[in-house]
């Protein structure tokens, strides 16, 4: 089976940003972004020796989920300037680099995730996605996986359907509505006031979704049943904002999403930005992620799925 490695291109940039240290060149332009999220690339791209690879961007055109609901992600703090300006050098870089990128204005980097996602796997393509963010998880499905950076950049964890289950005792389909009644703070969104974690787990376990909650809302002891009904509008609220959309409109070719190695104009443009030790490491004779595999790699390639996967 061939594999797409999809990457949730702002999710991966704030990570770098905020977890290297401020580099610069010498007239002052901040690169740490730049450094770190190409070294994610590279690592992930020499790691699953993807066939296609696609890289999705949030937009600064404020989303429908803003337009539903204003205060959506209204806590989150202005993105420092040293960070703003590098995303667009990112984006340039992938350019040059010959590697797909797409981003559509009214909606997050999730929902093309979760479009592009399931077209794939519809044409028989596995699917991993690397991102940071774990409301991607309930994309999570056969043949579709979801890589989270642990540990720095050294190594992540992948999470198939099991491993969902197994960390959050709900199915990766079931995140929205376990979202919808929990709430989700960092997106500041409430959910029902008074449902916590454990409750909403019991309440899905038993009745599913959430439109099987209240349809059996007789069948719930009488304070939860309460609740439920007093934060209605609320959850309804919260399950829209917390759903991935996976049927967006897109104009993508998967046949132009193809990986084939870095560009080599790559390498003159990050020295330009005096990024050295990168532009070694991903343009040196040995590595895997520009130069084709041979039976070694290929075997230890094969190895590595069988044990992720």
């Amino acid at each position: 089976m061939k594999t797409l490695l999809l990457i949730d291109g702002n999710a991966i940039i704030h990570r770098a940003f905020h977890a290297l240290p401020s580099f610069k060149t010498k007239d002052g332009f901040p690169t740490n972004a730049i450094f770190g999220f190409i070294s994610v690339l590279n690592k992930a791209i020499c790691d699953y020796q993807p066939n296609y690879l696609v890289v999705c961007f949030d937009t600064p055109v404020p989303t429908f989920r803003k337009k539903i609901f204003k205060k959506y992600q209204a806590q989150r703090p202005k993105l420092e300037n040293d960070l703003v300006i590098q995303i667009p050098i990112i984006k340039q870089a992938l350019k040059i680099a010959g590697i797909f990128q797409i981003e559509k204005a009214g909606f997050e980097a999730d929902d093309l995730i979760g479009t592009i996602s399931h077209l794939f796997n519809e044409n028989g393509i596995r699917v991993l996605i690397l991102s940071g963010d774990r409301d991607i998880l309930q994309l999570v499905d056969q043949n579709i996986y979801v890589i989270t950076p642990q540990i720095g950049y050294i190594k992540g964890k992948i999470y198939d359907k099991e491993s969902v289950m197994d960390k959050f005792n709900i199915t990766p389909k079931q995140i929205p509505d376990f979202k919808a009644l929990v709430g989700d703070q960092s997106d500041n969104y409430k959910g029902a006031k008074g449902i916590g974690p454990k409750n909403a787990v019991k309440l899905l376990k038993k009745f599913g979704t959430i439109d099987g909650v209240f349809k059996n809302l007789e069948k719930i002891e009488k304070k939860t049943s309460e609740i439920l009904k007093q934060y209605k509008d609320d959850i309804i609220l919260s399950h829209q904002l917390a759903k991935i959309i996976t049927n967006l409109p897109l104009d993508i070719e998967i046949d132009k999403t193809r990986f084939r190695g870095f560009d080599q104009n790559l390498k003159e443009f990050l020295l330009k930005f005096e990024i050295k030790s990168l532009t070694e490491r991903i343009f040196g004779k040995k590595n895997k992620s520009v130069s084709k595999k041979n039976s070694n790699e290929s075997k230890k390639n094969n190895q590595i799925q069988t044990t992720l996967f």
